[in-house]
């Protein structure tokens, strides 16, 4: 078994709910969480994204990324988010020695890259791995008008109390039953997605994470009253096989940096 085989029977193992073979072909999402002590780390870390990291990507094939910041910054524990849709799992090991081969990449990336140890561009790195729902499986573009600056981006992260109710949750979002399926009901709302996807890696597990976009707090606030009155999601929630399936549910509030692609 070579290793790419080895890789994929790995990510089928630890899937909680895996049709491995069954459905058609998912983006794999890696969301990089940069933690920052101050400005001065995030103007670097701007900088280095901007100039050299999100257009060496572009150079790469991956036509979109996605770079978003807290509305509600936190002084604690600053954090910028970068999403990142792979195609295939292979080129996420690919991409390693495509930026390594990169010379623009090198040069622009200078000041971040060969930073001082005693002067780093961040605290720590967090990196998360997700496969897209079967349901929604590749990234969109939000439709939305607005600056970038004034929008609301909701990540959600759904952590259940064991790989059980984690896959009845993940069923309740893809396949439900003769009341529908969670997923259907965002995009008839209008809810923008960006993405869905189950975590298979992670510090949180089992765990998934979806990201929906809105105009402002106000048009979100109103879409998420609009879905709790919704009649096809009362009858979903009210299934037994779907109760209890979510232990924690994180939210978290974000804008897109001017130079995101989402």
């Amino acid at each position: 078994m070579n290793k790419f085989l080895a890789i994929a029977f790995l990510l089928c193992t630890v899937s909680v709910y895996s049709l491995c073979g069954k459905d058609q072909p998912r983006d794999y999402y890696q969301i990089k969480i940069y933690h920052l002590k101050n400005k001065a780390q995030e103007a670097q870390l701007d900088e280095y994204l901007k100039n050299a990291y999100v257009p060496a990507l572009h150079r790469a094939g991956i036509k979109q990324i996605g770079v978003f910041k807290l509305i509600e910054v936190d002084t604690t524990d600053q954090r910028v988010y970068v999403f990142i849709p792979y195609t295939k799992f292979e080129d996420i090991e690919a991409l390693s020695d495509k930026l390594q081969k990169d010379s623009q990449f090198n040069e622009a990336g200078k000041a971040y890259l060969q930073t001082a140890y005693n002067n780093p561009a961040y605290l720590r790195i967090e990196s998360i791995l997700l496969r897209a729902f079967p349901g929604m499986p590749e990234p969109a573009v939000p439709k939305l008008a607005n600056a970038k600056s004034e929008r609301v981006y909701e990540l959600r992260s759904y952590e259940s109390a064991s790989e059980k109710y984690a896959a009845s949750k993940l069923r309740q979002f893809n396949y439900g039953s003769e009341a529908g399926t969670e997923l259907s009901i965002f995009p008839r709302l209008n809810f923008n997605p960006v993405f869905y996807g189950e975590v298979l890696f992670g510090s949180k597990m089992p765990n998934l994470m979806y990201m929906t976009t809105f105009l402002n707090k106000a048009d979100r606030d109103e879409h998420w009253k609009a879905f709790n009155a919704d009649s096809e999601w009362q009858k979903l929630r009210a299934i037994p096989e779907y109760q209890n399936t979510v232990s924690k549910n994180n939210i978290v509030f974000l804008y897109p940096a001017e130079y995101s692609d989402f």
